[in-house]
């Protein structure tokens, strides 16, 4: 397949006007198999990779349902995103164990959808004081022992785990087993020191940066500071137009540089789903327009989707390929599958995107085969 006449997403200098060559690859642009698709007028960008978000279309990854976790692939890969790495919630350790075996096994089958790279344990190793909309019955202290059986029965899939470095143990286990797992710091109390000792001993991300953490201050930073001044340290963001105000969307950009910055949809499973009572981790959750709210009136995550977050930034001044690179390139980096996903680059799977001049998903490539949309 040869894809002619699009704006192609490009590493190093933007958006560039080339064609873009496939089987179940990426080619370069000498091959063609005689296929041919005309891209005039829209934009050609690698399939995205959502490494945090709970669940979509009525599913959620912690309810460990194989049939539920093949909704949320097909659905995720309509919309554009190629690379899913979905999350848990605060559970206790049997239906975490069950989780991850689910996903083993969705994975080892290889069955349509997007394609399962990792698993996001968000929880259990989190602040009482932070939980936000993790059951805070079901918390636990950073625990090696459990991490390594969850890794176990996941079958190697972990690659990320949240915590609060302020917890016992928590530094600890962060000094254990960095060189095993990408460490994010999470729904925390922790402030600039304490992040920064967590930092220089191994930990190398930000769950939703802002949410769940202490405000970032003129005397107080906090662990927003803290990765700012670390210059391995990447950062989520929640893109959906609720989460984030824009103007904080601009200046993290500005900031962290978009090189450092992930978009994730932090999705629950009202994601594509019309307003009503849904839940997350075990509560209950109303959702009403963008909003998916507890009882307290606590956010409990979005209902977007990675795709729409993406197109969001832009909405609030994000150039798009800065855009592109946060919600295609440095996910896929940060769960270890930049090699094979999220670029255009010849030799990596052929999973690609056509945007709209709007940014509407117009057509999906997975490895190198149009998605029914």
């Amino acid at each position: 397949m040869r894809i002619t006449g699009g704006q192609v997403f490009d590493l190093q200098e933007g958006f560039v006007q080339r064609d873009v060559c496939f089987d179940g690859r990426l080619l370069s642009n000498s091959s063609s198999d005689g296929q041919s698709y005309d891209a005039t007028g829209c934009y050609v960008i690698p399939g995205l990779t959502d490494l945090h978000f709970h669940g979509c279309k009525g599913h959620d990854f912690s309810d460990g349902d194989p049939e539920g976790l093949q909704v949320m692939a097909e659905y995720e890969l309509s919309r554009g995103v190629t690379q899913i790495c979905p999350a848990g919630m605060t559970l206790l350790e049997e239906q975490l164990t069950k989780i991850c075996q689910v996903a083993a096994a969705h994975r080892a089958a290889d069955k349509p959808g997007a394609a399962l790279c990792g698993i996001n344990l968000e929880g259990p190793f989190l602040s009482m004081a932070k939980k936000g909309a993790q059951n805070g019955d079901w918390l636990h202290a950073p625990d090696v022992a459990m991490l390594r059986r969850l890794m176990a029965a996941s079958q190697g899939l972990v690659k990320l785990v949240s915590l609060a470095p302020e917890e016992p143990g928590a530094m600890e286990f962060i000094e254990a087993v960095e060189s095993e797992v990408t460490v994010s710091l999470a729904h925390t109390t922790a402030d600039y020191d304490t992040a920064m000792e967590a930092f220089r001993l191994g930990a190398r991300q930000v769950t939703h940066l802002f949410n769940a953490m202490p405000a970032f201050s003129h005397r107080a930073p906090g662990v927003v500071g803290a990765a700012l001044d670390t210059p391995l340290c990447n950062v989520e963001l929640i893109c959906d137009g609720v989460h984030i105000h824009p103007a904080v969307v601009r200046a993290v950009f500005k900031m962290f540089g978009a090189k450092r910055v992930i978009l994730i949809s932090d999705t629950m499973r009202a994601a594509g789903m019309p307003d009503g009572a849904y839940t997350l981790g075990g509560q209950d959750v109303t959702v009403k327009g963008k909003y998916a709210t507890l009882a307290d009136g606590t956010l409990a995550g979005s209902v977007t989707d990675l795709m729409s977050c993406m197109k969001t930034a832009v909405s609030f001044g994000i150039p798009l390929a800065d855009a592109v690179r946060a919600a295609a390139v440095n996910p896929a980096k940060s769960i270890g599958i930049f090699s094979r996903a999220g670029s255009l680059e010849p030799g990596k799977r052929a999973n690609v995107v056509i945007l709209d001049e709007n940014l509407e998903v117009k057509d999906v490539f997975f490895r190198g085969k149009p998605v029914s949309r």
